[in-house]
């Protein structure tokens, strides 16, 4: 570390002009960057990822990824479905024609089904809206256009005088909150940019504070220059663009953050600027790379998941916190070096905190209680978690108002089922399709089950181009199939079909959580495997300890459990969805949105343990007291942790306003977490379990050193102290027990 301070100081000019050129480069081809990240939710070698891509070789369109547009055709007041049967029928023959993407779409309503319950399925009982679906292909990249717009352009022509087109749907209520490509991103980093700065004026109290800031401004350009390669190698996921630019931005300001903080503090300690800036990597530095490469290992950890848009967001996730890492170790030393006092207009001060120093002297003296008192508030919040109902957002609160709503609303008070949103689709030889359409019938929990009539050209296709005639068959449930608790019918339509001669295959929305039941959780066991053994060995190394790092990865799993159960709380109950965002419960928690909060507060809240136990270790090496070293340690990175984390809380926030309520889960869940981290966990349980285990922290037989290749413990030079031309010596306040 001490060579990498000393090349940045010798080679200040060139590193800055290097970063300023990534800033220009990556800024300029940030959009090209994002315009190349897909939506893309594949499950390969499930059975209903597989019964999708049957559907979209055979018919074009998408099964298991998207669900239908639902058309609902309104008659004026005293009109009825069977007045205008013509005129109803051509109009939703003109669908057939429709093409998005370059692909036809696949249409069924009352005129070209045989419906098991005399075509209920596509009227309401009123006898006054006639609807149809329209099941179409999807891009694989985010676009403006909606599927909406090209139907109403076919349709509305043939409309029945007086008639009112609307239209709804699983994803045209989602979509109906906007896109959130582009622009949203720009936005949200402004708004977390702007929190970021007061939060660092006021640590600061000068011109320093637009330091962390600038490090994070280069670093999210130079991830999503790294990106743009690997895009042409693989697909990547667009969810990609919001973590980097977030977490980039609460990363680049939190490591920048803590090397600032400790070249303040030696500089107070009376030594000059360079050799400031020298101690402050050799210590603040070094946590700053234990720190980054646990964010990456957390992340990576998803690329165990046979799950290809995860492991995606794992790979180009890991590239931030590396990115970041590289910024701090080498801008931040060359900026410091050239203009760190002139940015620093306060001066040099005690790093001390007077406030933390009581906290944690009474954390420390009631160890027994601080410690009972967090576990109590983690337990409280670990009971939702408990509760979890894995799943996708109910239809009532991905919209609360746009067109999309408004039919759905309609449609409902009309007496027509919620599970018309989320049909199950059962691929089937077309000879056999009435015959598995009776079995399907008779399933409990299924209203209707449509069939194709025999000949219709759009819905009875050869399998795959070349095999033989197929059709869907569709069983719509009477729940909206979009949770644990709502998605057995679909099971007992899996499990009937899987004995009935000519079923190719089973998809649909509900057959999603199915699929990743078994691809991700059936297989979270292994990934919180690895992640704990990789992130116990690195920790093993930098803290040279048994005890400290196991408690560590209990301590984070137990925080990550509670911050999903706050989650739950929060949303899937709706205490607190309702009046911050204005949206009702969700009643489940998408089941993609748990492997990704685990996976980035797994090592963001790492961040505050290693920055926290690093100052301990190195307090304690002076002291030779476990109690006064936490002492210490809290009173001199405790504001700073409280300060990054109120800035990656704000930088969630940002997040958290962006469209889409499963963007919204994810951002509050991340937010959430962060704030449980550094309060309970960092303030209250961390010192008062290092107080608890005494000598025992520091324990690590000679056997592991040698297994690790662990090399001799390198004398304590207390702070102050630095080897070259510019060393200078100043003894250490040692910390006293009130």
């Amino acid at each position: 570390m001490q060579k990498i301070a000393q090349a940045a100081l010798r080679h200040r000019r060139r590193i800055i002009a290097a970063w300023l050129l990534t800033l220009i480069v990556g800024g300029a081809l940030a959009t090209f960057t994002t315009n190349r990240l897909t939506v893309d939710f594949a499950l390969p070698g499930q059975p209903g990822d597989t019964a999708s891509h049957a559907v979209i070789s055979t018919f074009g369109t998408a099964g298991q990824n998207s669900s239908p547009l639902i058309v609902a055709v309104t008659l004026a007041d005293g009109q009825r479905v069977g007045d205008h049967a013509g005129e109803l029928k051509s109009a939703f023959e003109s669908l057939a024609t429709v093409r998005m993407y370059d692909q036809p779409v696949q249409v069924f309503d009352a005129y070209n089904t045989v419906d098991r319950a005399d075509r209920s399925a596509f009227v309401t009982a009123d006898d006054r809206t006639a609807m149809a679906y329209v099941f179409y292909p999807i891009t694989r990249t985010p676009t403006p256009t909606t599927p909406a717009d090209t139907v109403a352009t076919a349709i509305t022509p043939l409309l029945p005088v007086g008639a009112t087109l609307g239209m709804t749907g699983t994803d045209a209520l989602a979509a109906s909150q906007g896109s959130g490509i582009g622009l949203g991103v720009i936005l949200e980093l402004l708004i977390a940019g702007g929190g970021a700065l007061v939060v660092l004026a006021f640590v600061f109290g000068s011109r320093l504070a637009v330091l962390p800031v600038i490090v994070a401004s280069v670093s999210i350009p130079g991830a999503l220059l790294l990106l743009l390669p690997l895009t042409y190698i693989s697909d990547y996921s667009f969810i990609v663009q919001y973590l980097i630019s977030l977490v980039g931005l609460g990363l680049g300001i939190d490591y920048s953050l803590l090397v600032v903080t400790r070249w303040r503090e030696e500089r107070g300690r009376g030594l000059d600027n360079d050799a400031a800036i020298l101690t402050a990597m050799r210590t603040a530095g070094t946590a700053v790379v234990h720190s980054g490469v646990t964010v990456a290992i957390g992340l990576l950890s998803l690329v165990v998941l046979p799950v290809p848009f995860l492991r995606s967001i794992g790979i180009a996730g890991a590239l931030i916190p590396l990115v970041t890492v590289l910024a701090t170790l080498t801008l931040t030393p060359a900026i410091l070096s050239m203009a760190g006092p002139w940015l620093d207009t306060r001066g040099p001060h005690r790093a001390e905190g007077k406030g933390w120093t009581r906290w944690t002297t009474l954390v420390v003296r009631r160890r027994w209680i601080s410690a009972a008192a967090a576990l109590a508030v983690l337990g409280l919040l670990m009971v939702p978690f408990t509760n979890a109902n894995i799943g996708f957002s109910s239809a009532d609160s991905l919209a609360q108002s746009g067109p999309a709503y408004e039919t759905y609303s309609a449609l409902k008070d009309s007496g027509v089922p919620a599970g018309t949103l989320s049909p199950i689709e059962v691929l089937t030889r077309s000879d056999r399709a009435p015959a598995v359409a009776d079995a399907l019938a008779s399933i409990e929990g299924v209203a209707h089950v449509v069939v194709a009539e025999a000949g219709d050209g759009h819905l009875n296709r050869p399998l795959s181009g070349t095999g033989p005639t197929v059709t869907m068959v569709l069983a719509i449930p009477r729940d909206q199939t979009v949770n644990q608790r709502t998605v057995a019918v679909v099971e007992r339509v899996q499990d009937t079909a899987a004995g009935l001669d000519g079923v190719v295959g089973v998809t649909g929305v509900g057959t999603a959580q199915t699929d990743f039941q078994h691809a991700v959780y059936d297989n979270f066991p292994l990934v919180l495997l690895v992640l704990s053994i990789l992130t116990y060995l690195l920790l093993v190394r930098a803290f040279r300890s048994l005890l400290l790092p196991l408690k560590a990865v209990v301590m984070n799993l137990l925080s990550l459990a509670a911050a999903i159960g706050a989650m739950v709380y929060f949303w899937q109950d709706g205490v607190g969805s309702e009046l911050v965002y204005g949206i009702t419960a969700t009643h489940a928690v998408a089941v993609w949105i748990p492997p990704m909060v685990f996976a980035f507060l797994f090592g963001l809240s790492m961040d505050y343990e290693v920055f926290i136990l690093a100052r301990i270790q190195e307090e304690y090496r002076a002291s030779g007291s476990t109690d006064q070293a936490v002492i210490a340690g809290l009173s001199r990175v405790g504001r700073l942790v409280t300060s990054a984390a109120l800035i990656l809380f704000l930088s969630f926030a940002a997040l958290s306003t962006g469209p889409g309520t499963d963007q919204k889960v994810m951002a509050v869940g991340l937010g959430l977490g962060i704030l449980l981290d550094a309060t309970v966990i960092r303030s209250l349980l961390l010192p008062a379990t290092v107080s608890l285990m005494g000598k025992w922290n520091w324990y690590l037989p000679t056997a592991v050193e040698k297994l690790l290749l662990l090399g001799p413990l390198p004398p304590h030079a207390p702070a102050g102290t630095v080897s070259g031309p510019a060393e200078q010596q100043h003894s250490r306040p040692q910390p006293v027990m009130d």
